[in-house]
């Protein structure tokens, strides 16, 4: 049997006319209660997707209860108040909802989305599953050995290993250094106390965004809000530090059997409120963004055959920002792939790019933009982006606009700001020949 709310889902974003984001108009909403939300109002479709984040996710651990704040997210559906863990994925699935909670570095996301009729129920039991979690000791073993069966398989994926030792090594002093999941030391150790504490750490009024899209009106939302989220705690203001990038220009080789080597590499960047964002995005699009057409994919790949697939990205945090990129290659050919990565990022730094680059650059950005709006949950999601990063509701219809106003004279200055080759720091997990810890290879 097909699930109602899955068919209702996919109409919904079917419906969505290509320029969505034209006609995304945001109402902001303040429950009776004195809770905040923005809401896309759109009643053809009977369902509402709601999302939620709390910001403050794993950086929140304690040292000695590293992955806590994972496990206890992992642990919100598995039973809640009267309920335990198969009475609640029942009477979820009986009201045809469906529910997402995921834990993060910065933040816990909750995702839920309901059918009209059923919405009443559907906002009661994820009331339950966020105020009132059962915490029930089989409940805890059973998701703490998923947990550490994700660990293990992690801790053998070239991949996974790449991306928590350049975290390690970046961040050594912190949380971002740690890996959300924990390890399976710290998981191994954590308590039902420690879970306990963790959801009175997290799920805290002062550091909430809601979104809301789909068959529901302003004042029918405040109601909701109040019901929904009226029993969490205020909570307290967090002193998390901001993240100093510890890694210098060079490489790290961290040897494992495989074929193929997996490197990751950048340094620091500049954060999404920095005047020079937008033309750093630009840039990256052109350096190692999506498609075929970026210099690095042109370079690495269709030139010479180095590797399947390569990309970089800027990388804004809540507590630290980075440029990264990461691509897979023979062993027997990263230390020329290396060497690309590093001329073509020493050109872009030098000579910035051409008029040509930045207008196709343009013209993908601003096209690809309004796809993103496809359907009530996705539209949730951005509105609580926009609220997390302190963007105004009209940033939807201005966002193609900063695009449009970038310069070749804007990304050349930005290119000379932010792209430092000689910081590059190349992280490899494989068996690479020619590339040792602490030398750049030769190109």
């Amino acid at each position: 049997m097909i699930h109602p709310l899955r068919i209702l889902v996919a109409a919904a974003a079917l419906a969505l006319p290509v320029s969505a984001h034209a006609a995304v108009e945001i109402q902001e909403v303040t429950s009776p209660g004195g809770i905040e939300a923005w809401l896309v109002e759109e009643s053809s479709i009977p369902f509402v997707a709601l999302e939620i984040r709390f910001d403050g996710g794993a950086v929140l651990d304690p040292d000695d209860a590293v992955g806590a704040t994972n496990l206890m997210v992992a642990l919100l559906e598995e039973g809640a108040a009267e309920r335990d863990a198969q009475a609640f994925a029942e009477a979820v699935e009986g009201l045809a909802a469906r529910f997402g909670f995921d834990a993060y570095h910065d933040g816990v996301n909750v995702s839920a989305a309901f059918l009209t009729e059923n919405r009443d129920e559907g906002v009661a039991l994820l009331r339950d599953a966020l105020t009132r979690p059962r915490f029930d000791p089989d409940a805890i073993e059973r998701v703490r050995e998923q947990v550490l069966a994700v660990i293990e398989q992690d801790n053998n994926d070239p991949s996974a290993i790449a991306g928590r030792k350049a975290s390690e090594l970046a961040y050594p002093d912190h949380p971002y250094g740690r890996p959300v999941d924990g390890t399976t030391e710290s998981v191994a150790g954590l308590t039902r106390d420690d879970l306990v504490d963790a959801h009175a750490r997290t799920l805290v009024r002062s550091r909430m965004h809601v979104g809301a899209t789909g068959d529901i009106t302003a004042e029918e939302l405040g109601l909701v809000l109040d019901e929904l989220l009226g029993g969490l705690p205020e909570g307290e203001a967090v002193d998390i530090p901001m993240a100093d990038y510890a890694l210098d220009g060079g490489v790290t080789v961290t040897e494992f059997p495989t074929p193929q080597s997996v490197v990751i590499f950048g340094h620091d960047s500049i954060m999404q409120d920095d005047p020079d964002f937008f033309p750093a995005f630009v840039m990256n699009h052109v350096l190692g963004g999506r498609g075929f057409d970026s210099r690095l994919m042109t370079e690495v790949r269709e030139e010479r055959g180095l590797t399947y697939g390569i990309g970089s990205y800027l990388s804004p945090r809540d507590y630290g920002a980075s440029h990264l990129g990461q691509f897979s290659s023979g062993n027997d050919r990263v230390a020329e792939a290396i060497a690309v990565v590093r001329d073509q990022w020493a050109d872009i730094a030098e000579n910035g790019i051409t008029q040509e680059e930045l207008d196709r650059a343009k013209t993908f950005l601003t096209g690809a933009y309004p796809l993103r709006f496809d359907g009530n949950g996705t539209i949730a999601g951005i509105l609580v982006g926009m609220q997390s990063q302190g963007w105004p509701t009209t940033y939807i219809e201005t966002r193609n606009d900063r695009v449009n106003a970038v310069t070749l004279d804007d990304v050349q200055r930005v290119a000379r700001r932010i792209m430092r080759p000689e910081d590059l720091h190349f992280l490899v997990v494989g068996q690479p020949e020619g590339v040792e810890s602490g030398t750049l290879p030769e190109g």
